[in-house]
């Protein structure tokens, strides 16, 4: 059999050693010192080879504007979203797309070929941020898969003309449907209109829910009792949940079990959460990251992506999700090596849950989207944020990273 990618000796997530073949765009053969004439042959020389990463919840709408923003002047409150909202009416559709399209390529070259974006509609901004990102969505296509989660992260009830904003959006290419409830004066009202809208353009829900250091009350529940009153389960992911960080084990326990019944997922944000949680501390500050490792072993499918990049709420970081899993790993104080495995699959095959990719993984038939890791397995990428050193989406090379080589003197 011919193929036109063979990746020979490599190493999958579950420690398997196999040569990959690809052929028209898809993996046709798995096995050991498999024959044919070939295209493309790369030797990974035991390398990791993973599925494509997901980036299940990003904002490049609003990507690389920390320098446009205002000084951060006070600890509490952060007002992140005040100095964003202080500069929208800066934004162009065009500069947008270019902004965007620059942390993309950043996080192309680390490995992420799906992605969920969210982009906010308000009347400050319009549609002119969910049209900059969805220019990109064709253009992009080569190297990755895009879908917009369309939101009101200044309010939906108390922001007159936002609601006709999310429908139009929705009407025009947005999948999913955001929520920042903390936001809106009606918090409840805002989560029910979510689902309303969830339900009349058959779109997932991807909420902002549950930011702060009291879990005296979980807007998360209600949630749960929607997705399972309206059948939504497994189509609803709650972004954030620092208040899961402070809660008791057993009350904590409880909670995870109601989002796994209900089939809610959680989105943690580990970058973001760190840096904007405890800020009404002076000292002893909380690291506001939920345990997503405890909350998988009770069933609950998580993920962990970037959240934003360069902008107030977030002004650190490139798009590399095997930095964001060692960050999430250092707060939680989850690094032996069954959590960082399951951390693992928290960019990879949960997230792909959690995005309904039915498609996802290194498996005969799926789509060839493969990246090599400089690292023989899961657990030692994430102890040493190992770099990514090449990608092929459907079984076309899109990047590469060279190793690197020492020069030893003579």
């Amino acid at each position: 059999m011919g193929f036109d990618l063979l990746l020979r000796d490599a190493r999958l997530p579950d420690g398997s050693a196999v040569d990959i073949g690809v052929q028209g765009g898809r993996i046709v053969a798995l096995g050991q010192g498999l024959p044919g004439e070939t295209g493309e042959v790369v030797d990974c020389a035991g390398r990791l080879v993973s599925p494509g990463f997901v980036e299940t919840h990003i904002h490049l709408d609003k990507t690389c504007t920390i320098d446009r923003c205002a000084c951060e002047t006070q600890r509490f409150p952060h007002g992140a979203m005040q100095r964003v909202s202080d500069i929208k009416h800066t934004f162009t559709v065009e500069d947008v797309t270019s902004r965007a399209q620059r942390t993309l390529e950043k996080c192309i070259g680390h490995g992420a070929m799906v992605m969920r974006t969210h982009a906010e509609v308000d009347p400050k901004v319009g549609l002119r941020g969910f049209e900059g990102v969805k220019a990109l969505v064709e253009r992009y296509k080569w190297a990755i898969d895009i879908e917009i989660c369309v939101m009101p992260q200044e309010g939906l009830l108390n922001n007159p003309g936002t609601d006709e904003l999310m429908v139009a959006a929705l009407r025009n290419g947005a999948r999913i449907v955001g929520a920042a409830p903390t936001y809106d004066s009606d918090p409840a009202g805002q989560i029910c209109r979510v689902f309303e809208l969830a339900r009349e353009y058959d779109a997932d829900i991807d909420m902002h829910v549950d930011s702060g250091s009291s879990a005296a009350h979980l807007d998360t529940r209600l949630v749960c009792d929607l997705t399972e009153e309206y059948g939504w389960g497994g189509r609803v992911a709650c972004g954030h949940l620092t208040k899961l960080s402070v809660m008791p084990l057993p009350e904590l326990d409880a909670m995870a079990k109601r989002m796994a019944d209900a089939g809610v997922a959680l989105t943690v944000l580990p970058s973001t959460d760190l840096y904007l949680g405890g800020r009404e501390r002076d000292h002893r500050v909380e690291r506001s990251v939920a345990d997503a490792n405890r909350l998988h072993r009770l069933g609950v499918t998580c993920s962990i992506s970037s959240n934003n990049i360069l902008n107030a709420f977030t002004p650190l970081g490139d798009g590399q999700l095997i930095r964001m899993a060692n960050l999430y790993a250092n707060v939680v104080q989850q690094a032996m090596p069954d959590a960082l495995a399951d951390t693992w699959g928290m960019f990879t095959a949960h997230s792909a849950k959690l995005m309904r990719r039915r498609d996802y993984g290194i498996a005969v038939g799926n789509p060839a989207d493969l990246v090599l890791v400089d690292a023989p397995d899961p657990v030692a990428a994430i102890r040493e944020v190992a770099p990514v050193l090449a990608g092929w989406k459907r079984g076309r090379r899109t990047f590469t990273r060279t190793p690197v080589v020492l020069h030893r003197p003579d």
